[in-house]
Formats: structure tokens, C-alpha cells, sequence
């Protein structure tokens, strides 16, 4: 499958191939403090991403154990890779909206949830991470 997406300005664009993650929703705080809110993504490995636009991109370290890629000229949060290396996450409210997606399948890190809304789909909870189901 071949996801394609961008920042809101267009200066950070990017596609995919292969199969990627399903979805999965994190409440961290770092994932509502970068973003706004909860975020929703899926992951492919490194070599499947290929970005076709990057003049926007800045890395940010936001831990020891991953870094945060964001557009620097209009602030689109869209990228989140482990120090593994080994898979990179995107956000997929990045994803253009003609790819249909499957719905999320799992939310990590409830226990840090804001307290402005709720959770009341059908899928997995984790308090903290879930062991198969991670970011990374």
C-alpha cells in the first residue's frame, strides 16, 4: 500500500511503500504536548519512507529514546522514529485523505490521557504501552 502525505505548507512531503502498522492512538504527554492532543499513527520501516519534499523538516529530540519530526515553517507535527532506528511513525492526520485507513485498533499510555475527553471506542486500552503494540 502506498500512503502519500504532507504538512499543512507543503514543505515536508512524503510517500510510503508496504504494509504499514495499523493504527494506533498515544495520550503521552509528550504526544498531546507536541501536538495538541492525543495522536493517531501507523508505522513503516525507514527504507519505506521516502520523503519527496524535506526543506521544512526539523528533528526534534524530545527523550533518549526517540526524536519528533515536525514541519519548521508551518509547525505539522508528523513524524515520531525510536533511537532504534528500526521504524518510523506517522501521524495520520498527516496522510492525504483519499487513502482509507483502518480505524485505530489500540490507545497506549491512557494513564496520561487529558482530562477533556474520553476514550469510548471499541479498541485495545493500555495504561502505558502495550508489548506489541508501540510507537516504534
Amino acid at each position: 500500500m502506498t500512503l502519500k502525505g504532507s504538512c499543512l505548507c507543503g514543505a515536508v512531503r512524503f510517500e510510503t511503500q508496504g504494509t504499514p502498522r495499523d493504527i494506533v492512538a498515544c495520550h503521552c504527554t509528550q504526544c498531546r504536548k507536541s501536538s495538541g492532543h492525543f495522536i493517531a499513527a501507523t508505522s513503516v520501516a525507514p527504507e519505506e519512507l521516502t520523503l519527496v519534499e524535506h526543506r521544512g523538516l526539523k528533528w526534534y529530540r524530545s527523550s533518549s529514546a526517540a526524536e519528533r519530526g515536525f514541519c519548521q515553517d508551518c509547525g505539522s507535527t508528523l513524524l515520531w522514529k525510536p533511537a532504534s532506528g528500526d521504524r518510523i511513525s506517522i501521524f495520520a492526520g498527516a496522510i492525504d485523505k483519499d487513502v482509507d485507513l483502518p480505524p485505530i485498533v489500540s490507545h497506549i499510555f491512557l494513564a496520561e490521557k487529558g482530562a477533556y475527553y474520553d476514550v469510548d471506542d471499541a479498541a485495545e486500552r493500555h495504561q502505558a504501552t502495550g508489548a506489541k503494540l508501540t510507537l516504534d
